[in-house]
């Protein structure tokens, strides 16, 4: 079926690309095979402020020859793209596509929307308080209804796959679209003209022309559980299908491998046991809490740090990301700043503790971890640092962090139980409060005492009353709102004592 409209003399093209990704490079294919088949083609842009704060808009018009008429044949062309007079639109990654919609770009009576469905997080997703991920099934619905048509795929996975860039594969899509009155051929002289990685270039694009070509929809937004590969694995798969409600199935599952991956078996029937007794005071708790207690019983600490820094698969990663050639050495040097009392937490319990306790050891001992450093994980040195490090895991059960945070859970746990014989949704939204938990540091420590907050203003306010669910819910969001906890405190000051029977 022919897409493009024969009679259209003028032809609008927005790109929104983040940097490094080849947008300027697709600007210039567009206005090569434009120019080289009867048509004037301006292009501008305005960049964005950074990799991932901002993108870059390139705009395009392209204009038949001739078609202004009498002896105008070089007509006067828009420097950036107006809302509702935009024909193509093209989005390297899911994020950029919405933004695209938001500033209406896109219009269902005329533009084509081809956006990759990747995700490249931005530093405000990356650093939120609780989950600040973007609504990426909001974006992919938005784009269906919004657009006269949506060809979406995952065009950083396609570059990847043909050995190429992300530009190709984009220019590739947007000849099989058919958005264009120019063969395919065109298309590829155009990448030959610019004389660079032709043959790498070439292959992305017949990637990204047999993607856009079979129209293929959005992938699913949830993969499902990861299949158990041992023994001890499977027998705890088996255990939760039985004990669990099935909608927990898929989270519990996840649970697990996660958590022998982080420790062992032992540890995740640990994860299970605790899963099944919330369960079974109310299935309602069975799928929030084989989330939640995954994420904070597998919580990081400089060895699971360790352990993730030299794995051969990080390795591999990195080195395909920067295309290390046949011949080429990769060295990698990463920033650290272990605090002392991370240190400390890593160490056998009495000995931690009695240092962290101590103001002569800590006076002693602070200046050495005053600072960050820059080390090279891809060095002898440092990479036998690391790998002792994270051999220590079988160790891990008597640090001082694994106390405290099995003491911490207890806690969490306690209130969740007591809480639920009265109240489930009142549970339910105390076991969603773990989200305020992440990361480490700093950032962790801030988490930690606002779920402390949290907790504590549960039970001496909410606890009993007929709206303590959305209380909850609401001192959460307070928490999330900003990191020095000033919103959480006065949503804290403005509760009321609860009255004890008398």
């Amino acid at each position: 079926m022919e897409i493009f409209n024969q009679h259209r003399d003028r032809i609008t093209i927005a790109i929104l690309a983040l940097g490094g990704e080849g947008g300027g490079v697709l600007a210039d294919w567009i206005q090569v095979v434009a120019r080289q088949n009867g048509y004037v083609a301006q292009g501008t842009s305005v960049p964005g402020v950074a990799q991932r704060t901002g993108s870059t808009v390139y705009y395009i018009e392209l204009v038949r020859i001739g078609a202004a008429g009498g002896n105008r044949p070089d007509p006067v062309l828009a420097m950036m793209p107006v809302r509702g007079d935009v024909d193509i639109v093209i989005a390297s990654e899911l994020m950029e596509a919405g933004r695209a919609i938001l500033r209406g770009f896109v219009s269902k009576d005329r533009t084509t929307l081809i956006g990759s469905t990747h995700r490249v997080y931005a530093i405000s997703e990356k650093s939120a308080l609780g989950d600040g991920t973007g609504a990426n099934a909001r974006i992919l619905d938005a784009a269906e209804r919004r657009a006269a048509r949506f060809i979406g795929f995952d065009m950083a996975e396609a570059a990847q796959s043909a050995g190429s860039v992300i530009s190709s594969v984009m220019f590739g899509a947007m000849a099989g679209s058919g958005s264009l009155p120019f063969p395919r051929e065109a298309f590829e002289d155009a990448v030959r003209h610019g004389g660079k990685a032709v043959a790498a270039n070439l292959k992305g694009f017949a990637s990204g022309f047999d993607a856009a070509g079979r129209a293929l929809p959005a992938p699913a937004e949830a993969a499902g559980p990861r299949a158990p590969t041992t023994a001890a694995g499977r027998a705890l798969h088996d255990r939760l299908c039985r004990s669990l409600p099935e909608e927990a199935h898929a989270l519990a599952t996840d649970g697990v491998a996660r958590l022998m991956e982080w420790q062992d078996a032992r540890y995740a029937e640990v994860y299970v046991d605790r899963v099944e007794e919330l369960a079974a005071i109310a299935p309602a708790l069975a799928a929030p809490a084989a989330r939640h207690l995954a994420l904070w019983m597998a919580y990081e600490d400089p060895i699971r740090v360790a352990d993730l820094k030299i794995r051969a698969t990080r390795s591999a990663h990195i080195a395909r990301e920067v295309r290390v050639g046949s011949g080429q050495l990769l060295r990698v040097t990463e920033y650290m700043h272990p605090r002392l009392q991370e240190v400390c937490e890593t160490l056998p319990r009495r000995i931690g503790s009695r240092i962290l306790a101590s103001e002569g050891w800590r006076r002693r001992l602070e200046p050495f971890f005053a600072r960050g450093r820059h080390v090279e994980t891809t060095g002898l040195r440092w990479f036998i640092v690391l790998r002792l490090l994270a051999a220590m895991r079988p160790f891990r059960r008597g640090s001082l962090r694994y106390a405290m945070e099995q003491e911490r859970i207890g806690r969490w746990l306690d209130l969740v139980r007591d809480v639920a014989r009265s109240d489930v949704d009142a549970a339910v939204e105390i076991l969603g409060c773990q989200a305020l938990v992440k990361g480490y540091s700093d950032t962790f420590e801030r988490g930690i005492a606002n779920l402390e907050t949290i907790l504590a203003a549960v039970e001496s306010h909410v606890i009993g009353t007929p709206d303590a669910a959305a209380r909850i819910a609401a001192l959460r969001d307070a928490a999330l709102q900003d990191e020095e906890g000033k919103a959480l405190g006065c949503a804290v000051s403005q509760l009321s004592p609860v009255r004890q029977a008398s």
